[in-house]
């Protein structure tokens, strides 16, 4: 690997950012559930632990991508496309599961839950907001109110209140678990593009 091979790996990782924006706006949400992309991600949005059953197709389509990038352009830019992705997906999953450790993580999953329980329609940068911003879709999200039925595993202490280091970033409302007619609109609320109602 010579030194052209870094800038190139940037600018395939970069288009990744954008891909990130267009595929999240447009394939999973403005879709509302046409698609198979579009109705694993509502699910995504409308239940708790839901883990994206589809994950292989998506590496699939992912890495398909990059080879076609590398080939055409340079195995650099593929290559950077893939990484991004991958990056993307740990972020993305660790975000559900894990509390946050650095500052980066932090504003990540302030950045995406906003998106999931307050406004689904902005915010669709999951690792990077340069493109909410150049769209216009970007919001601060100041405390991020979550349905108590869905906080994240990592928010909450063992009495159900949330933890003292995430109180300045989260308020909890509602209880827990949903019922069955709760979790129905749930759904129908994703796949509406709506938030879920903080009861």
């Amino acid at each position: 690997m010579n030194a052209t091979w870094i800038p190139l790996l940037v600018a395939g990782w970069f288009a990744w950012t954008l891909g990130e924006y267009v595929l999240h706006r447009f394939a999973m949400h403005a879709l509302k559930g046409k698609g198979l992309a579009s109705r694993e991600h509502l699910t995504h949005h409308a239940q708790r632990d839901s883990v994206l059953e589809k994950w292989a197709l998506s590496w699939a389509g992912v890495v398909v991508v990059g080879i076609a990038l590398g080939v055409v352009i340079h195995p650099a830019v593929g290559i950077g496309w893939v990484g991004g992705y991958g990056f993307y997906d740990l972020q993305h999953y660790r975000a559900h599961r894990r509390a946050p450790r650095t500052r980066y993580q932090r504003w990540l999953r302030r950045h995406h839950f906003h998106h999931h329980f307050g406004h689904p329609m902005e915010n669709h940068g999951v690792t990077w907001s340069l493109w909410d911003h150049v769209f216009g879709t970007y919001r601060d999200p100041g405390v991020v109110r979550v349905p108590r039925r869905m906080a994240m595993v990592w928010l909450l202490d063992d009495d159900g209140a949330v933890r003292p280091e995430h109180a300045g970033d989260y308020e909890v409302v509602g209880r827990a678990p949903a019922s069955d007619a709760q979790a129905a609109i749930d759904r129908a609320r994703a796949f509406a593009n709506q938030a879920p109602v903080l009861t």
